[in-house]
């Protein structure tokens, strides 16, 4: 709960000036009961119909007061509410996008995700929840309790006799109830999981006629977290049955011991009759008090999950290397560098190599070998275990990471295209100039297909581009990373979806069109045979290492390769 008083305390004026517009309307409700008692025992015996028109009046407009001061306080309440969840979302993206590789991979995707839609949406419906009712049920109790004791302090104690036994069931099904939301919320995650998995691979579910398949496997998901839900529902409904229980005890008391007194001349009937209306008010109030316990302990567990990603920190303990002069021959250097996901086995190891600037580093090998786990290091979203990486003589553990990442100019194997305009796919939110843009697509062999749309950069692209070919997403996706003419471009398998002919039309337009280092890792031979130095790896070891002519020599797997793709090899 922590965290929502912290963002809270920004609005401490608005949410004061709520609860006090909250307590006058309370206080006004609180009044009815007492001027209707009033007006029986009192008034009505005097047979004057002024005096009973005066006090009907005072009773409307007590009721209109509690009616409006109502109304503002529920708006401003949710005023707050929305600004306060406005702010917790804003903080919890923007957490969630500085997490390292493996902070995400520790939280999982699809338990990020469910942080930002339901833990706030529960986050932002206690809020709302609490202004509105956390002020105006305490009123209700204290108030209710010190009206009726003035009014009659026998019946009072009736009444309160009844207030341990309600809140020391709603304290013991609180307590139970907190775990069970929490495993709900996990069993949330699981949901957001399989139905992400399903949104993104829809096509391949159709293509094999999987459907059913993954309808059962989303029925699983969808009963364990019934499961869940009806567990932890089940065990906070009892409070509501014990409560008007209890409730309905006191009232039966209460009318008992009223109609005794009554009869004996002790009390007056309209103080039975307001005594009541209080009691139904107090009911009223310890209902609402049970759906506040109910909603605290859910957005309590929710706050406690948007709190982890909030307050998670980089464990990262690398330390940098001095730095080095900066040598044009020696741009990208890895020294004996070595990196495992697990800690258990290493997923590279001792990989070493030196890149001058403007030269080309071409990485191959058999699917898992390491070969995109060496990009991701060499970009810092993982920390190595050992060894050494330096860009321009500067270790990359001594770099800001802001600095590091802009240098790059990057194609990933499971890039992402956003539900925008080609240009905007293009420039991805950077200040990018319509020249450089198109000079970027004509580079990446894009510019034919975009100026053939009749939009042209213009065009609307579907989200992931479902709405054009995978060979032209691939080379949108190459002119993003050419477009900011970064200092190191990264291709990871970014021509897979090329034929041989534009594959061998953008390498060219590269080397000769560009002066940027640039990283290559691909899986034919062709796409990397003119780099400066090939890095042929097997299970995160170097097996081969140098140019196309030498590895054909000394490298078997390398040369193996190449024989197995001779038709890509002469297409230059």
């Amino acid at each position: 709960m922590k965290l929502i008083f912290n963002y809270l305390r920004p609005l401490k004026r608005t949410v004061a000036f709520g609860l006090t517009i909250k307590v006058f309307a309370t206080l006004f409700e609180l009044l009815l009961p007492y001027i209707l008692s009033h007006i029986l025992d009192t008034v009505v015996p005097r047979h004057s119909l002024l005096d009973i028109l005066k006090w009907g009046v005072a009773m409307i407009a007590a009721a209109c007061c509690a009616m409006i001061g109502n109304v503002i306080a529920n708006r401003n309440a949710a005023k707050v509410a929305k600004e306060a969840s406005r702010h917790i979302r804003h903080d919890l993206f923007e957490a969630t996008m500085h997490l390292s590789s493996r902070q995400t991979d520790a939280f999982t995707v699809p338990s990020l995700e469910s942080r930002l839609t339901s833990d706030t949406y529960n986050v932002h419906h206690f809020i709302g929840m609490m202004q509105r009712m956390a002020v105006r049920v305490p009123i209700l109790l204290a108030g209710g309790v010190v009206i009726t004791l003035i009014l009659d302090w026998r019946l009072a104690l009736v009444m309160i006799v009844t207030m341990p036994l309600i809140g020391g069931s709603v304290f013991f099904i609180t307590r139970r109830g907190l775990p069970l939301y929490r495993q709900t919320q996990k069993a949330v995650d699981g949901m957001v999981r399989v139905v992400r998995e399903d949104c993104q691979g829809v096509r391949v579910i159709k293509a094999l006629s999987k459907e059913e398949y993954e309808c059962r496997r989303y029925d699983g998901v969808n009963k364990r977290l019934v499961a869940c839900e009806r567990k932890a529902s089940i065990t906070m409904a009892l409070s509501q049955p014990l409560m008007t229980l209890f409730l309905n005890f006191g009232l039966v008391a209460v009318i008992l011991v009223g109609a005794y007194l009554v009869h004996g001349g002790l009390s007056a009937p309209g103080r039975i009759i307001a005594f009541l209306q209080y009691f139904t008010l107090m009911s009223g109030a310890m209902t609402a008090m049970t759906r506040i316990f109910v909603m605290a302990t859910k957005s309590s567990a929710s706050a406690n999950r948007i709190a982890e990603v909030l307050q998670a920190t980089d464990a990262s303990k690398k330390t940098a290397t001095p730095p080095l002069a900066d040598n044009d021959q020696a741009f990208i250097v890895f020294d004996d560098v070595c990196f495992s996901y697990n800690g258990k086995k290493d997923n590279l190891s001792h990989v070493s190599f030196t890149l001058p600037r403007g030269g080309t580093l071409g990485v191959i090998g058999a699917t898992g070998s390491g070969k995109t786990t060496l990009l991701s290091i060499l970009q810092r979203f993982y920390d190595i275990d050992s060894g050494s990486i330096r860009i321009g003589g500067e270790d990359v553990y001594a770099m800001d990471k802001k600095r590091l990442h802009q240098m790059f100019g990057v194609v990933m194997q499971n890039d992402f295209i956003c539900a925008d305009t080609v240009a905007e796919n293009i420039r991805f939110g950077r200040d990018v100039s319509d020249e450089d843009m198109r000079r970027a697509a004509t580079l990446a062999q894009a510019a034919d297909f975009i100026e053939s749309f009749a939009e042209g950069y213009a065009h609307q692209l579907t989200a992931k581009g479902t709405n054009v070919s995978g060979g032209q997403r691939q080379r949108i996706l190459i002119a993003r990373a050419l477009a900011g003419n970064p200092e190191i471009l990264v291709l990871d398998d970014a021509s897979s979806a090329l034929d041989y002919k534009t594959d061998a039309a953008l390498r060219r337009a590269i080397r000769e069109e560009l002066h940027t280092t640039t990283v290559i890792v691909a899986q034919r031979v062709s796409s990397v045979r003119h780099a400066d130095h090939i890095l042929v790896l097997d299970h995160g070891k170097v097996i081969g290492a140098g140019r196309h002519e030498e590895l054909l020599v000394t490298c078997p797997a390398y040369k193996e390769i190449s024989d197995s793709q001779m038709g890509g090899a002469f297409l230059e």
